[in-house]
């Protein structure tokens, strides 16, 4: 009778359970879209959701009562969330690597050339130079869970790192969730994991850059076979303007306080975590090809694909940890 009983119990579960199928969910979020599919047996949007908006309510620049604008506004009461003092540590170990191409401090000098939160396109040398004392990735440290800083005037910015930690902070939820295979997208930053509906790893295409068009380019550079790993692509050619007949960029070199001029056009950097491959590839785009392949030649987990334009063509690099990434 027990036996029975056992068996009516669990076939009735069995039969009340849902099976899994793929969902999506897309929306706007980070000033960006994203989009975001999963293997699961339930719609699991709402959570998702609350993910993103636990990474705005910390760094966001654009809320006036988020972590990072408060720090900004030298709110002495402030103390730093988890979330934040992930992405902050993070980024001062890239700013080292990278000799300080990467910098989170460089929001002053973004907002003068018209990129950042509180932008200007009004600005002199003098401006520029001053603004150079007010950024610098070791004018600032995090103790007692408060950020110090050496100047007042210092201000972050982590959009250039953010995105992608969006990605994992939404990743890491659909773990929690028991989900083993998912693509999260935001802004073109991605975590990847398992397989695609059609049980193959995840294909991921590289645009083929077109400098200085603000156009979406159909073409595609690349296309990456990818599953547990993370990927990012940063890009000059479509956010600029121009300016007394010179090209300005956003991406502003927080050394030289002015923006990139040389002939990368984009990076594409392949990670642990969406995280680390946003911050780097952003580094790159300060960097350039060659000095960007140095600066990661004794790194096991970065993989990078670089192209750059030479004279009316367009051309490519990559390191020999991004082969195994490319279909073609």
């Amino acid at each position: 009778m027990k036996t029975l009983l056992f068996l009516l119990m669990a076939l009735i579960a069995t039969s009340c359970s849902k099976p899994s199928t793929y969902h999506t969910n897309s929306g706007k979020v980070f000033g960006t879209y994203y989009k975001i599919m999963y293997y699961a047996p339930q719609d699991l949007h709402a959570g998702i959701q609350e993910a993103m908006q636990s990474v705005n309510n910390s760094l966001s620049t654009f809320s006036p009562t988020s972590t990072i604008s408060r720090i900004n506004q030298n709110d002495s009461t402030v103390v730093a969330d988890s979330l934040f003092t992930v992405v902050f540590n993070t980024a001062q170990q890239v700013s080292t690597v990278t000799g300080g191409a990467f910098d989170i401090t460089v929001a002053p000098l973004v907002n003068a050339w018209g990129f950042g939160f509180d932008p200007t396109k009004h600005r002199t040398q003098a401006t520029i130079d001053s603004l150079k004392a007010c950024v610098g990735y070791q004018k600032m440290a995090l103790q007692g869970g408060k950020i110090v800083k050496s100047t007042p005037c210092l201000q972050l910015d982590a959009s250039a790192i953010a995105k992608g930690f969006g990605c994992d902070v939404v990743a890491a939820y659909l773990e929690k969730q028991g989900v083993q295979h998912y693509l999260v997208d935001i802004g073109g930053e991605m975590v990847l994991k398992g397989n695609n509906p059609h049980n193959q790893k995840w294909k991921v295409g590289v645009q083929q850059p077109k400098e200085d068009s603000i156009l979406i380019s159909n073409q595609v550079a690349a296309i990456l076979s990818i599953s547990n790993a993370a990927v990012a692509t940063s890009g000059n050619y479509r956010q600029f303007y121009y300016q007394d007949g010179l090209k300005i960029s956003h991406t502003i070199d927080p050394r030289s306080g002015r923006p990139c001029s040389h002939n990368l056009l984009s990076t594409t950097v392949v990670a642990p975590t969406a995280m680390v491959a946003d911050a780097y590839a952003t580094a790159f785009m300060v960097l350039g090809n060659k000095d960007s392949i140095e600066a990661i030649a004794n790194n096991q987990q970065l993989a990078v694909y670089l192209l750059y334009a030479q004279g009316d063509s367009i051309q490519v690099q990559y390191n020999d940890r991004f082969e195994p990434y490319l279909v073609r």
